[in-house]
């Protein structure tokens, strides 16, 4: 999901019957603290995506921990968002990016092997290549990422890694 897709994400989003989420919204804000809901990126980006088992528990678990408001936030008539920031407003990217950049930050202090900038939407590159690279069909692929063109997934989105490469043309060639 895009970073916009995960915090515009509300309990009615989440189906645990079928284990599928629906992404047909994105929650952003405005430099003056407006809070606004929009249709996703691109008319692919309107999808329904599958849950494994382990995501399943995690929504489960965001969800059974989710503190209550006093007063439940309604953006646009969406109300039931996943995570709410210490005003109990609805948790918006900036948030993420700066927890992602603290995690990074306090590694960096402990540890020689130093992370490099990491950010939701490269956790989302990266989510891309892995499924590339475990051979999922490109298609699927591109739905899951809700792009609508299959060139951004192929080319923007998944990186190629030198050891895989070798690998699957030395597995082609033992055959």
């Amino acid at each position: 999901m895009r970073i916009s897709e995960f915090v515009g994400l509300t309990i009615q989003d989440i189906d645990f019957e079928e284990d599928t989420v629906n992404i047909d919204h994105q929650l952003l804000r405005t430099s003056n603290m407006e809070y606004y809901i929009q249709t996703t990126k691109t008319e692919s980006g309107k999808r329904v995506i599958p849950m494994s088992e382990e995501v399943k528990v995690c929504f489960q678990r965001i969800i059974e921990n989710r503190k209550q408001p006093r007063i439940e936030p309604i953006v646009d008539g969406y109300s039931g968002f996943l995570y709410l920031d210490k005003n109990e407003m609805p948790m918006v990217a900036l948030h993420w990016e700066k927890y992602f950049k603290f995690a990074v930050d306090k590694h960096n202090k402990i540890f020689k092997a130093e992370l490099p900038r990491i950010t939701p939407h490269v956790a989302r590159h990266t989510y891309c290549s892995h499924m590339a690279s475990a051979g999922l069909n490109p298609k699927h692929l591109q739905y899951l990422m809700g792009h609508s063109d299959i060139g951004v997934t192929l080319n923007v989105y998944t990186h190629i890694e030198w050891d895989k490469v070798k690998d699957e043309v030395n597995s082609i060639d033992q055959t």
